[in-house]
């Protein structure tokens, strides 16, 4: 049959706007950690089948968001040190790669980018604005990302860095966050200086700070 000639509306959430929108939903609170995750519920308020939100939770499952007991039930994971500590190494490591690979090719736009995201970090962080702090912060570590081009650096970041951001939200609401802002001041600077292994090493570091971030549960013994 010939292909229809008027056009489809678009579909409001596909397979990854389901995954996206239940990842942001768990780093956000919004579906709390323990709580039972039902594949019709779930359908239902995001307006799609069942089918894109059991992909989604079968995803999530993989990056360690949620739970699932075979032929039981789907829950929230808890944010858990060791989960933390396993995403964080993953994490700190493809970033320090990344930001190896890209200093070479920073530009002065690319470092005004970071100047100008660690500012409305740090803005974000005087009026107690945790969301905006990690909008902010997602800015700052995206341009070393996004320069270096290593796709495969991104795609893992993308997995397991969901976890790394619900502890992230714990630290940017205490004191601990602000020590954040000297730290892409640092990165900034060894960045615009040239000096791609104590740039790397620094994003490494930075990473490896969420170990101590306030009320993450200890494993289950």
């Amino acid at each position: 049959m010939p292909v229809p000639t008027e056009t489809l509306p678009p579909r409001p959430l596909l397979r990854e706007g389901v995954y996206g929108r239940l990842r942001d939903a768990i780093v956000d609170g919004t579906l709390a950690p323990e709580e039972q995750l039902r594949d019709t519920e779930l359908a239902a308020w995001l307006g799609v089948s069942r089918t894109p939100v059991r992909e989604a939770l079968l995803e999530l499952g993989r990056a360690g968001l949620v739970h699932a007991t075979p032929g039981r039930s789907t829950v929230v994971a808890p944010l858990e040190a060791r989960s933390v500590r396993d995403a964080q190494a993953v994490v700190a490591a493809m970033h320090a790669l990344a930001v190896r690979d890209a200093v070479p090719r920073l530009t002065a736009d690319d470092l005004d980018r970071m100047r100008d995201a660690n500012a409305a970090f740090a803005d974000a962080q005087k009026r107690g604005d945790v969301e905006g702090a990690l909008r902010a912060d997602q800015r700052f570590h995206a341009v070393a990302l996004d320069v270096c081009g290593n796709a495969a650096a991104r795609t893992v970041i993308a997995q397991y860095e969901p976890v790394l951001r619900r502890a992230e939200r714990l630290r940017f609401g205490s004191h601990e966050g602000t020590e954040s802002i000297a730290r892409h001041e640092q990165l900034i600077a060894l960045c615009a200086a040239g000096d791609a292994d104590g740039a790397a090493r620094l994003a490494e570091q930075t990473w490896q700070t969420l170990a101590t971030a306030p009320a993450v549960a200890p494993p289950p013994s």
